[in-house]
């Protein structure tokens, strides 16, 4: 028997990957074909009611220009590189001209914003031209965010700003390469256009040069996509989606049933686990993790004012939006997944018929996060295996160190390979290979010195206890703990410079920030503290949702 179409072409793709031009690129919609578009054409906001989606055309823009290419995604897509930043390429991912074979669409979706049901939603800014056969066999889904108006716009303009864009482009990419799971961005491109925003909703409303990006995921499918469907009572439409997702993305669960249903809400609880407990092991945070920001393949998806941990703070949220309530700070995370997942769950129950099966299928994410937590847990601090209350203990108690005096979490666990694991090394000895991570004198107070010191003795004791080479046990903890991570601060330095028509800047990061684990002696200035300069600065400190 021969092979599927679809087989042999996966095939063909692997064995010559050499990229082509854009306009050789054959694209597919197999979501569009699956599911029920809007049947009114007028691109204007309004509530939709019995679609999956608006088929809306991308907004043309005066001077498309690509301003970054992500090499690897384009040799992933199969797509070459752009012989000129004003080329088709730039006209595509512009949304200034729609290429054969794509039809564009806008999502329809809803959600829980900040703990409150928002009613439609939808895609407001973010357009899906059409889906390409990756070179190796996988279907990928490309979407320009930023490029226009479309019927979920609401009193949007369904643009988006270089600062705002440049932040999505680069942490796409950043988390990809610590090994995060995530969406993937192909383009940067600058629209010759300027966009009116109110960075902190403060009434100092100004122009910005405006931008779009190009993600890349197999699928942009998120929760409220099938929270909507529930709440206007549209099971046909949920089904059909479910089922959609089910055979093209969870093809091993089988043919869609009732209990399929619940296996594949099972690893989808499984996968965002995954991601979260990836989240906290690199100090990540997101900043929105309302339910329409929630992956249904269990990415990060939806980059808005998120940041790193520089000072340890369990409390901590980039999102001035949020700065009140603290509800999706750093600690919240791993909670706020689950409170997400129980909505999902809610939305899904007239495909099982009953909730107790979703309600024990819902565990395998509180299972799934701890034993991931834990091993992560494990390889930061460089010990075989995290076992029993004296190791609990030796593990909150450095957290508790960390947060009692502003330290850096990243530089912390990165520099904590090279404590010397000599008993007879005294407390200045021990304690100097993390003085790069303190952000202020009281770390230098004998109190805390002490302290510090006391805790380290009892970590090396544990290390020891171990056994097995040093040298392995650096590089283990070496390939848990970045050096390099997307501070917002060195975002900022790309945006400042792109603004003025500087690429050096994000070019430098983005190669730095492909290989994050790795020593780049010649690159240590981005391996350092955040400056005090950056502290309270817009953008390096705090954003809002505007973009």
């Amino acid at each position: 028997m021969s092979p599927a179409p679809q087989t042999r072409r996966a095939a063909a793709l692997e064995q010559d990957a050499t990229p082509i031009p854009l306009s050789e690129v054959v694209f597919e919609n197999t979501l569009v074909a699956a599911l029920p578009a809007d049947p009114v054409l007028d691109n204007r906001p309004r509530q939709v009611r019995h679609a999956a989606y608006s088929r809306v055309d991308p907004t043309p823009v005066r001077e498309p220009r690509i301003l970054a290419w992500a090499q690897a995604v384009g040799g992933r897509l199969g797509i070459a590189h752009p012989e000129s930043p004003l080329g088709l390429e730039a006209q595509v991912f512009g949304g200034n001209k729609v290429l054969p074979g794509m039809k564009p669409y806008a999502a329809r979706y809803g959600g829980h914003q900040f703990g409150h049901w928002a009613g439609q939603l939808g895609d407001g800014r973010a357009i899906t031209l059409g889906e390409v056969i990756g070179h190796d066999g996988s279907r990928y889904e490309l979407q320009l965010k930023g490029a226009g108006r479309t019927p979920y716009s609401r009193t949007a303009d369904g643009r988006a700003v270089l600062r705002s864009s440049v932040r999505e482009f680069m942490c796409s990419e950043a988390m990809h390469y610590l090994g995060v799971p995530t969406t993937r961005a192909l383009t940067l491109v600058g629209t010759g256009e300027a966009v009116i925003r109110d960075m902190f909703y403060d009434g100092n409303a100004a122009p910005e040069p405006g931008a779009i990006v190009c993600r890349v995921a197999p699928t942009f499918v998120r929760f409220g996509n099938f929270q909507i469907f529930a709440a206007q009572q549209e099971p046909d439409l949920l089904k059909r989606l479910a089922d959609y997702v089910i055979t093209t993305h969870y093809p091993g669960l089988g043919a869609p049933s009732p209990d399929v249903y619940t296996r594949w809400f099972e690893e989808i609880c499984r996968r965002t686990a995954v991601t979260i407990a990836e989240w906290m092991r690199v100090g990540f945070v997101h900043g929105v993790m309302n339910t329409d920001n929630m992956s249904i393949l269990g990415l990060t998806i939806d980059y808005g004012p998120y940041g790193w941990l520089e000072g340890y703070e369990p409390g901590w949220t980039p999102n001035t939006t949020d700065a009140e309530g603290r509800r999706y700070c750093y600690g919240n995370q791993p909670q706020i997944a689950m409170w997400n997942l129980v909505q999902l769950a809610n939305a899904l129950i007239p495909l099982v018929g009953d909730k107790a099966p979703l309600e024990q299928a819902l565990s395998a994410y509180g299972e799934t996060y701890t034993r991931e937590w834990r091993r992560m847990l494990s390889e930061k601090f460089g010990i075989v295996a995290i076992e029993g209350e004296e190791d609990d203990r030796l593990v909150n108690d450095a957290f508790e160190l960390l947060q009692d005096v502003e330290t850096d979490m990243t530089i912390f666990f990165r520099a904590l390979a090279n404590i010397p694991l000599n008993e007879a090394a005294d407390d200045s000895a021990l304690v100097e290979p993390l003085r790069r991570a303190f952000y202020t004198d009281e770390a230098s107070q004998p109190e805390h010195l002490s302290r510090m010191a006391e805790w380290l003795r009892r970590y090396t004791a544990r290390v020891r206890s171990d056994g097995g080479a040093p040298d392995a046990r650096i590089e283990r903890m070496n390939r848990a703990n970045p050096k390099y991570v997307l501070r917002n601060y060195l975002a900022q330095l790309a945006i400042d410079a792109l603004e003025q028509g500087d690429a050096s800047v994000i070019d430098r990061l983005m190669r730095v920030l492909e290989r994050p684990y790795e020593d780049q002696p010649e690159n240590d200035d981005l391996a350092e503290r955040r400056p005090e300069w950056a502290r309270n600065r817009p953008g390096c400190s705090a954003l809002s949702c505007s973009s």
